[in-house]
């Protein structure tokens, strides 16, 4: 028999994708307010996967990977995406998204985003959004599913999620 027991605090790690120079400085009080502190900011990075969002945020988007200080409760993921997309609407101008706001939460063995798209492969959680897992941590990285989007299949992008997650193991070695 397994016994249930909570999993350790998880890393919130934000994604955003932005055509506007430096996305975070405009946004960096609604994130802080609502996530709390900034850990790091990382960016810009490419962008060059697809061009579904160009219409609604303009050309030469980039992406921005943002982390926060405090440890969370990952069983909150839905709440996150809720918030984010609440900042979403909020900076919209004529109907038009200014960011694509993506919350991620990082366990020492995977990294699971927030959608509201269902899937095969994805777990619904609450209020319309699905967790999607999207990376296994195995063989000393992060590694694609055949499901995972290719942004996230990135080597570049998955170079940052292993240094996110080097600083968040040694956030919960410090908090044992």
């Amino acid at each position: 028999m397994s016994l249930p027991r909570e999993p350790d605090p998880a890393q919130l790690v934000l994604s955003i994708l932005s055509s506007r120079v430096s996305p975070v400085q405009h946004l960096e009080n609604y994130l802080r307010d609502t996530f709390g502190n900034l850990e790091e900011v990382m960016g810009p990075l490419k962008f060059d996967f697809t061009k579904y969002y160009d219409i609604e945020l303009g050309a030469g988007i980039k992406r921005w990977i943002v982390t926060f200080e405090e440890l969370v409760d990952s069983s909150r993921l839905a709440s996150f995406k809720i918030l984010t997309n609440a900042i979403e609407e909020e900076f919209s101008q004529e109907g038009r998204r200014q960011f694509n706001l993506d919350p991620g939460v990082m366990s020492l063995g995977n990294f699971v985003l927030a959608t509201g798209k269902n899937n095969a492969h994805r777990i619904y959680l609450s209020q319309g959004i699905f967790a999607d897992l999207t990376l296994i941590f195995r063989r000393s990285s992060y590694q694609p599913l055949e499901w995972t989007y290719p942004d996230y299949s990135d080597s570049e992008l998955i170079g940052i999620l292993n240094q996110v997650r080097e600083t968040y193991k040694q956030k919960l070695e410090n908090q044992r």
